[in-house]
């Protein structure tokens, strides 16, 4: 058993609080990591705000980490101690039907993402006293040392930074593929993306590369709008109401081939607007996280048929985080993908507060906890 100092959530709408957990010992097909990075993602700020409920308090945030790999249990192959991994709160067994098929970020093993229990034998492995602590996504990466699946790690080059493979797990991964991969983006493609925060940012870049022939970036923050031209956007905007306009003008009308919904938070109120800013045939791509049960969508179901466009739901890019992590850290390596650029601002963890603050207030991208 080991100990480790940990940011735990003890409620919603609760700051975090830095306590002493205690961790099992790797058992069969688990890792034992010491976290060197975390990038501070929104999603964690939805489970301290209450948006998305958890089914147990307290809990270790942090989902989008890096590390080194201590010791590996019983029966793990893919790593071992001295390796450089990137935590994916998206598992991949390998063996359900998702991931025989190359779509791995459905695999069967989200199911127990938010167990209490390790997702390899279902035990409580972390404890702060005699009380259970639970791990968001099964990760908790919000602690100097965590114990995960093997089916929750990703090996990286040891020549990467850690703060680039912790962001590269969620953020990146996810906001690249809802360009590449969700929305198609093709070369000489019009493309809008609604929130230029860390994701938003992510889905330019990947429509850049991707060949698009115009990025719209909207967001009512000037900083992240200077971001989002930094990283390749054509032009950007404070609202969509400011940006319908000058689409309608620099597309003869065609409006946009592909609209990503990268907002903070979904509401569905955002969903009507984001497909009027969608072409015939085009797609709406909605990777933002909305509030548990949100049911709530208006939208002109007449002239989405009529006019042949599509919703798209999207998690974590619509890829394997097994290809994915190493294939965009290829890309970084070989300086088409930015990602050094996008950490506006390191924090301890004990400031882990601090950063999430910054975050609310829109003065960072993506900070990132460095241990």
């Amino acid at each position: 058993m080991v100990s480790s100092r940990a940011a735990l959530l003890f409620g919603p709408n609760q700051d975090f609080k830095i306590e002493t957990v205690e961790i099992d010992d790797p058992r069969a097909g688990e890792v034992l990591i010491d976290v060197r990075a975390c990038g501070l993602c929104h999603s964690d700020e939805h489970a301290r705000s209450g948006a998305m409920p958890m089914p147990h308090f307290p809990a270790i945030c942090g989902h989008e980490g890096a590390g080194e790999v201590v010791a590996v249990g019983e029966g793990v192959t893919t790593v071992q101690p001295g390796d450089h991994v990137a935590m994916s709160f998206v598992p991949s067994c390998g063996a359900c039907s998702w991931c025989r098929t190359g779509r791995a970020y459905l695999c069967n093993d989200g199911a127990k993402m938010f167990d209490i229990g390790m997702m390899t034998d279902g035990r409580v492995a972390h404890r702060l006293g005699d009380e259970p602590v639970a791990r968001y996504a099964q990760l908790g990466a919000f602690s100097e040392k965590q114990l995960v699946a093997e089916t929750s790690v990703v090996k990286v080059d040891p020549e990467v930074p850690f703060a680039v493979a912790a962001l590269v797990s969620c953020g990146v991964a996810t906001g690249f593929g809802s360009a590449v991969n969700r929305a198609e983006v093709k070369p000489g493609d019009v493309v809008a993306i609604l929130g230029a925060g860390g994701i938003g940012v992510s889905a330019v870049q990947g429509a850049k590369i991707a060949g698009a022939r115009l990025i719209f970036a909207v967001d009512p923050v000037e900083f992240k709008r200077e971001q989002a031209l930094r990283f390749g956007a054509t032009h950007v905007f404070a609202s969509i109401e400011e940006a319908a306009g000058e689409i309608a003008n620099l597309t003869a009308g065609g409006m946009c081939d592909s609209v990503i919904c990268a907002y903070s938070v979904m509401e569905g109120e955002l969903l009507a607007p984001a497909l009027d800013l969608t072409a015939k045939d085009g797609i709406t791509v909605v990777t933002s996280v909305a509030p548990y049960g949100q049911t709530n969508v208006s939208l002109n179901l007449f002239m989405l048929a009529m006019l042949n466009k599509q919703i798209r739901g999207c998690l974590y890019g619509s890829q394997s985080p097994r290809t994915a992590i190493p294939r965009l850290l290829d890309l970084y390596r070989a300086g088409i993908l930015k990602i050094d650029e996008l950490i506006t601002r390191t924090y301890t963890l004990d400031q882990v507060n601090d950063g999430y603050a910054d975050l609310e207030a829109g003065r960072i991208l993506r900070g990132a906890l460095v241990f």
